[in-house]
């Protein structure tokens, strides 16, 4: 059995080996490399691109990053924990709901921060109604701002959110639930200390797959 599954294994451990291992084995020999004249790389080999990494405007960006991909990963744990405890008690609108969660995938990531740029900007849709509202007597600068890329980075991942949770979320024995309400605890207690210690290994699957794509992003 044991070889059986090393056989098996074998065509996807090629393919990442092939199109993952080797291309990341070039990056790292490429980042040894000294900077060309004309843009390229070229020898001697140097440690001088890994002893940038100390330079503050590096580590300014890094913790940035660090910092927006936190906050989208919490905004969408946040967003995605009521959203998933819905779709589980949904009944018959599981699988609708489901399809709308998956909906954007649908659409090419380009194209979607693109349609958020057209409703943020100084003439976009939410300018717009909010200047013909007469709520707003000029513009509001909500493009190109932080607050704008963790809306991107948020509306984005939050499906990656949803799914692990609701997973989590749906496997809860409703007995549980019921027990605790039996024994006098309120609905915010039962969410707080049964439905969410129960769910963490959704939390924590939710986390790892926003945080890592939003600190790629």
């Amino acid at each position: 059995m044991k070889r059986l599954r090393l056989l098996f294994l074998t065509p996807a451990a090629g393919v990442v080996g092939v199109l993952f291992v080797a291309p990341l084995g070039v990056v790292l020999l490429y980042s040894f490399l000294s900077r060309g004249v004309y843009g390229g790389v070229e020898l001697p080999f140097t440690p001088e691109n890994f002893l940038r990494l100390v330079d503050p405007l590096y580590l300014r960006i890094l913790g940035r990053s660090f910092l927006m991909a936190g906050a989208a990963t919490v905004g969408c744990l946040v967003l995605g924990f009521p959203l998933a405890l819905f779709i589980s008690r949904a009944g018959a609108g599981k699988s609708l709901y489901l399809h709308l969660v998956m909906l954007p995938f649908w659409t090419c990531f380009l194209v979607r921060t693109y349609a958020w740029m057209f409703l943020l900007r100084d003439t976009g849709l939410v300018n717009s109604v909010l200047l013909t509202l007469g709520v707003i007597p000029e513009p509001l600068p909500m493009l190109y701002s932080a607050g704008a890329v963790w809306v991107g980075l948020v509306y984005s991942f939050l499906p990656f959110a949803v799914l692990p949770l609701y997973a989590t979320i749906e496997k809860i024995d409703r007995n549980l639930l019921e027990a605790a309400a039996d024994l006098g605890a309120r609905p915010w207690q039962t969410l707080l200390g049964v439905v969410v210690p129960l769910a963490a290994p959704g939390i924590r699957a939710g986390a790892v797959l926003v945080f890592i794509p939003c600190l790629g992003a």
